[in-house]
């Protein structure tokens, strides 16, 4: 069958017991096509009945995965990885008509999942405790990392493989089972995603759907042991503190409002390349997009003028197209950016290019990339995430005026510096507050390296052994094989070791 009779077909469905089946919710909701405002599908609004048989279940099987052997389990994370690597054209397609992103895009998404999975494979088994040197004689003492039991994943829609890929990587390769709740808005791709986890024990990674009802359903059930969440600020401090209540581990990642710092230094070409895809990527609905330019005086004026002819050749339409840029998730997040960049404009932004709907479209949430210059610390639009394609761009005086502004903020997600000054590269890892800096190369990831950020942009990483330890316990082991006496601290005390009287 296409692709889209596939989405049809998971319409209203959930994952459980390692089957397909029809969620038995009471009501569904419409999956628009961003691009063309046609129904696809639908989601379920979980039950709390089908909730609870999901987390059931995955406690059960995490037992049958736990007593697995750590190379067993990875050679079976292998098979998920190769089996997604054989639905990439489907998953790309689904998720270009599903949330908008480019076919390119999408299709980058799917191998950048494979990689975290076949990473985690390798990771998780690699270090599973240490032996530490003894701290008596004789003794064994050494430490065990352990799982949690069930951990929820609760998605977003700008990355919906990826993350889950991320997550549920470190959440199996540390022996634990999954709970999944995407987006409403990639829930049909998430389901075609779920195939390659099938070489998995039944039960160990499920699927349901829903909004919020469902989200807050996993968050404080029982016997989900960890949640993690991606999304906004204000949904994941509520999560945060649900859990910390519940004295339930968390991992935390939310908005971002990332500054791009232009120095003299830099090659205008390649910084003004850089700055169109880190501004403009995915519609820029990412929460590691540019979202805050300052430029140096003495080349705002070629770093513009750069920027606007690589914004106006970007191509905009449907993502299965050739274009570079497709249509915002959902009318209501169109009409979220847009107040943003009208509130901009009344605080003294001036439109260089864009801030409107492109003219050739009369259907589908498509907006223009935008340009904005004349902006101050003070705006909102610096302040706030705007999570959409808009470049706005101060002007400073110097290295120093641009760094104290990039750190003037409560986010702290990634940053990013064009210079090819050495010491303005090493001040700005050093001294830039945030999880991640990048240094000419915007907007990369490592599996290798932790993915996270500071302040109102979470807390926890993801990737790299860091990662792990989220999804993991630490349990110290101190063993006397000898079983013998310990006089040295056991009752009754030594007398040469008593105070001197009364």
């Amino acid at each position: 069958m296409s692709v889209l009779e596939k989405m049809q077909s998971l319409s209203g469905q959930v994952f459980i017991d390692g089957q397909f089946r029809a969620s038995d919710a009471t009501k569904g909701f419409d999956i628009i096509d961003p691009a063309t405002e046609n129904r696809i599908g639908e989601y379920a609004e979980s039950s709390n009945a089908e909730i609870d048989q999901a987390v059931a279940s995955a406690k059960a099987a995490q037992k049958i995965w736990w007593a697995k052997s750590a190379l067993e389990r990875a050679e079976i994370m292998h098979e998920v990885a190769n089996h997604m690597h054989t639905l990439k054209p489907q998953l790309a397609e689904a998720m270009s008509r599903e949330m908008g992103k480019p076919f390119k895009e999408a299709a980058d998404e799917v191998d950048w999942s494979v990689s975290a999975i076949r990473y985690y494979a390798e990771v998780g088994r690699h270090d599973q405790g240490r032996v530490m040197g003894n701290a008596v004689a004789g003794h064994m003492n050494y430490s065990l990392k352990t799982p949690l039991g069930v951990v929820a994943s609760l998605q977003t829609f700008n990355y919906p493989l990826v993350l889950l890929a991320w997550q549920s990587g470190a959440a199996l390769a540390t022996g634990n089972a999954c709970v999944i709740k995407p987006s409403q808005y990639t829930t049909l791709t998430t389901l075609i995603f779920t195939e390659a986890y099938k070489y998995l024990p039944e039960g160990l990674f499920q699927v349901v759907s829903g909004a919020g009802d469902a989200g807050k359903q996993l968050v404080e059930h029982p016997d989900v042991k960890m949640v993690a969440f991606t999304g906004s600020v204000p949904v994941g401090k509520s999560i945060a503190e649900r859990c910390g209540a519940l004295m339930k581990r968390c991992l935390v990642e939310m908005s971002g409002n990332d500054p791009f710092l232009v120095m003299p230094s830099a090659p205008m070409d390649i910084a003004a390349r850089g700055a169109a895809f880190s501004a403009y990527m995915n519609c820029g609905q990412i929460c590691v997009s540019a979202e805050r330019f300052y430029v140096h005086e003495d080349i705002h004026d070629v770093f513009v003028e750069k920027l606007i002819e690589n914004a106006r050749a970007l191509r905009i339409g449907n993502g299965l197209d050739k274009v570079d840029m497709g249509p915002m998730v959902a009318s209501r997040e169109r009409d979220r950016f847009e107040n943003t960049i009208r509130k901009a404009k009344d605080q003294g932004a001036k439109v260089e290019l864009g801030g409107g709907r492109p003219a050739e479209f009369n259907r589908g949430w498509f907006v223009e990339p935008t340009i904005l210059t004349g902006c101050t610390q003070d705006m909102d639009i610096f302040n706030e995430e705007s999570f959409g394609p808009v470049a706005p761009i101060c002007k400073v005086k110097s290295f120093d005026e641009a760094m104290e502004h990039a750190n003037n903020s409560d986010f702290g997600l990634g940053a990013c510096l064009y210079s090819t000054d050495l010491k303005e590269s090493i001040r700005a890892a050093e001294e830039l507050e945030a999880g991640m800096v990048w240094v000419n190369a915007p907007l990369l990831d490592n599996d290798a390296g932790p993915f996270g950020g500071t302040k109102n942009s979470g807390m926890g990483r993801q990737l790299g052994a860091e990662g792990l330890d989220n999804f993991r316990n630490t349990k110290t082991v101190m063993i006397d094989p000898h079983c013998e006496t310990q006089d040295f601290w056991w009752f009754p005390y030594a007398d040469g070791e008593m105070g001197p009287g009364a």
